[in-house]
């Protein structure tokens, strides 16, 4: 069997290995393909079979293992030139990718660019679409007036002011007006604000004459039922109230529109809010007149039956208690119909005035005619009580949806203030000023036998004892004529009927017309007028004073200083405010100056105008009254000195006044005439006291104020003995000088003074009193 050569055994090699199934199988399948001659292993006979089988076995398999490799080489074959072609594919595909690249980043720059540009086109069209819109909306402004023209300028354009459309054109020129004032930079806002306000105008015009005819025909209708026949009070009421409720709250609401507007802007043209206010003046002046043509009839009919009434004919006060009440009533009734009518009281208070004129053509002339002091009082307090507010609760705020009558009342008041005032000045003139006495109202002490004046110590001072309502309660017992008696009260410190019947004519009549005007005029008017009293009723006093001098001095004085205490305590009772004087200027020292300046001819003489500026050139000042009280009081200070001095003068008139040599003087010379007459005069001082005075703290007071003024005038003439009596050489000491000695020193006196005058000891009988007083003066008397 010849032996494969090395390239056989080396493709042997080389030749791919499967696996032994594939392989066996090959090996199968190349035993099929044995030559024809041997066709099996067992054909084989002999060697050169064998090896002729075997070579031709080699050599089939060596041609199936080419044929294999071959196609395997063809594959890789073509799987080189598939990846050459993937290669090629795939280099062109980069390639074409690459260029994809390109082209989408030139995309990319083109889309930011034309993004870009979008957002470009899209603000602009915002910004155009915006400045359409606020076009569209600022040209609203001006397109609204060719339609609103043409709306209030059509024929029966009056009837259309009471729908809700008129309102809301109404609110569409405001609206329009408001934003032609914002924007007066606009060119063609003027204009138009013009022409709107012209509208505007138009419409609340409108608004106007429709109210007006509404009205007037309400009052045809009510005035044609009146005049057709008599009507009860029921059927009067429903015709003038009932009928002006029925349509009140459409005309209320359209009488509004012209209200709103007539509220002046915070920089209001000239004549614009005039304008408009003058258009609700008109309703309110054409709604007054309206009713005033059907109520003020009907009031001057009633008020001419009260005043021809039997029970307020000829009584001030009835008739005004009653015309006042009723007046009052309509007033209500008016006041509440206003209401219904229109929003506030713009107008309301002046059209109740004439609704209360026909009251005050009554009641003005019957105040005027009035003479009564009392009456006027009267009405003063029924005015002030009823129908004003009550001065303490002023603080509070008044209800605006309530009448405040006061305010139309106040008239009146003031004509019966004023009334009253001219009245009461009259009286002071007549029953004061000019009061003459007759001799019995000068009879003193003998008025005051059985009526005792008491006056307290509380009453020097000026403590207040007496309420005022006290006063004025009293006031109210009395009747018109001050010379009446008047009637007990128990608040009283002393008992009127008595009291009264002592005073003096002008006192009396003095606090009678302070207690009945106290509260009712203005307190800065009753002030004044109560000064004026006053300070008349001091001067009558001091008057009867010094005729009752004329017979006793003492009784004069005493009659004056009781008074005074009297009028001092009572008018604490009133509250009188200081009264500031009245200053004025008096230029007379110009005047006469410059005439004798004139007259010397030496005007312009430098020396001379130096003179007229330090002398004659600056006014005056004059002060034309003193305060009542201080007046008072110092006139009550004088006459109570003046008492107690001409006391203290009389009970030490016997001091001498020159002086002898003591050596010569028996003892006590000098002091018992002067003991002796104080002793004489002290019970004489306190029965005088006694007839004008009945509170002993007050005589006890007296009494030891003139103790101290013999004291101080013993004092300043012991003072001068002792000058004397140094001057003459003689030592005299003002210490330890006994009652043996011709003159007392100042202690011993004073002692011996305590001793007689007994201030604030209970008093004995009178012979007692002054024989227990001798006995311990020492005098030689005793």
């Amino acid at each position: 069997m010849p032996q494969p050569t090395a390239g056989q055994r080396a493709r042997r090699k080389t030749a791919p290995s499967g696996p032994p199934k594939e392989f066996k199988v090959q090996t199968r399948e190349t035993a099929e393909e044995l030559p024809e001659g041997i066709e099996s292993i067992t054909d084989v006979k002999n060697e050169l079979d064998l090896v002729q089988w075997y070579s031709e076995v080699e050599n089939g398999l060596l041609e199936s293992s080419y044929d294999e490799y071959q196609s395997c080489l063809q594959e890789l074959q073509m799987s080189k030139s598939h990846l050459d072609s993937l290669l090629s594919d795939t280099s062109s595909t980069l390639d074409l990718l690459r260029s994809l690249s390109e082209s989408f980043k030139a995309v990319e720059a083109q889309t930011s660019n034309f993004q870009k540009q979008c957002e470009g086109l899209l603000s602009a069209q915002k910004r155009d679409t915006e400045l359409a819109e606020k076009i569209q909306e600022n040209l609203q402004y001006y397109e609204f007036l060719d339609p609103a023209s043409r709306r209030l300028n059509a024929p029966g354009a009056g009837n259309t002011v009471r729908g809700q459309d008129f309102s809301d054109m109404l609110r569409r020129l405001d609206e329009c007006l408001d934003y032609m004032e914002r924007n007066p930079e606009q060119k063609e806002a003027s204009v138009y604000r013009s022409r709107y306000r012209l509208l505007m105008t138009r419409a609340l015009t409108l608004i106007r004459g429709h109210f007006v005819s509404a009205l007037r025909d309400i009052h045809s209708s009510v005035s044609k039922k009146i005049a057709d026949q008599q009507q009860n009070e029921a059927t009067m009421s429903a015709l003038l109230y009932a009928k002006f409720r029925v349509g009140a709250p459409e005309l209320k609401q359209i009488g509004l529109e012209i209200q709103k507007r007539a509220v002046p802007p915070l920089d209001p043209e000239q004549g614009t809010e005039a304008e408009y206010q003058s258009l609700l003046n008109e309703l309110h002046t054409n709604f007054s007149a309206t009713r005033g043509k059907l109520i003020i009839p009907l009031v001057r009919k009633k008020l001419y039956d009260i005043a021809h009434a039997p029970s307020t004919s000829k009584d001030l006060v009835a008739f005004a208690r009653a015309s006042i009440s009723y007046v009052r009533g309509v007033c209500l009734d008016e006041f509440e119909l206003w209401g219904e009518w229109f929003h506030g009281q713009a107008g309301l208070y002046d059209f109740l005035e004439t609704v209360c004129e026909p009251l005050y053509d009554y009641l003005r002339p019957r105040i005027i005619h009035e003479d009564k002091i009392i009456n006027l009082c009267q009405l003063c307090t029924l005015l002030q009580t009823r129908f004003l507010l009550d001065q303490d609760e002023e603080v509070e705020q008044t209800d605006a949806n309530q009448l405040d009558f006061s305010v139309l009342i106040q008239p009146a008041l003031e004509d019966v203030q004023t009334r009253l005032v001219f009245r009461a000045q009259a009286f002071l003139r007549d029953e004061i000023e000019r009061f003459k006495p007759r001799p019995e109202d000068l009879d003193y002490p003998a008025r005051n036998k059985g009526v005792s004046i008491t006056v307290t110590e509380s009453q020097i001072s000026g403590k207040k004892l007496v309420p005022a309502d006290t006063l004025v309660h009293l006031a109210k017992a009395t009747n018109d004529d001050p010379d009446s008696i008047l009637e007990q009260d128990s608040k009283w410190d002393f008992e009127p009927q008595a009291a009264l019947s002592g005073w003096y004519p002008t006192l009396r009549k003095a606090i009678w017309l302070l207690s009945r005007i106290y509260r009712l005029v203005n307190s800065t008017v009753f002030d004044d007028l109560a000064h004026q009293i006053v300070h008349q009723t001091t001067l009558s006093l001091h008057q009867a004073s010094a005729q009752i001098s004329s017979k006793s001095t003492a009784d004069g004085k005493l009659f004056l200083m009781s008074h005074l205490l009297i009028l001092k305590q009572q008018i604490v009772a009133f509250d009188i405010e200081y009264v500031a004087p009245e200053v004025s200027f008096d230029f007379s020292g110009i005047t006469n100056t410059f005439w004798e300046l004139r007259e010397r001819g030496g005007l312009f003489n430098p020396r001379n105008l130096m003179r007229l500026v330090g002398h004659g050139l600056i006014p005056r000042v004059v002060e034309n009254m003193l305060d009542a009280k201080v007046e008072l009081d110092g006139r009550l200070r004088t006459v109570i000195n003046d008492f107690i001095n001409e006391f203290a003068t009389k009970m030490t008139a016997s001091l001498p006044t020159k002086f002898i040599d003591r050596r010569n003087l028996r003892q006590g010379e000098l002091i018992y005439p002067t003991c002796q007459n104080i002793e004489k005069e002290v019970p004489n001082l306190r029965r005088i006291l006694s007839d004008y005075l009945d509170d002993p703290r007050m005589k006890e007071t007296l009494v030891g104020a003139v103790q101290d003024r013999v004291i101080q005038i013993y004092e300043d003439f012991f003072d001068r003995y002792t000058s004397s009596e140094r001057s003459k050489g003689h030592s005299v000491s003002k210490k330890g000088k006994g009652r043996e000695d011709a003159v007392w020193d100042v202690e011993t006196v004073a002692e011996w003074c305590e001793s007689i005058f007994r201030v604030g000891i209970p008093e004995q009988d009178d012979d007692g009193f002054l024989s227990g007083s001798l006995s311990r003066s020492g005098s030689p008397g005793g």
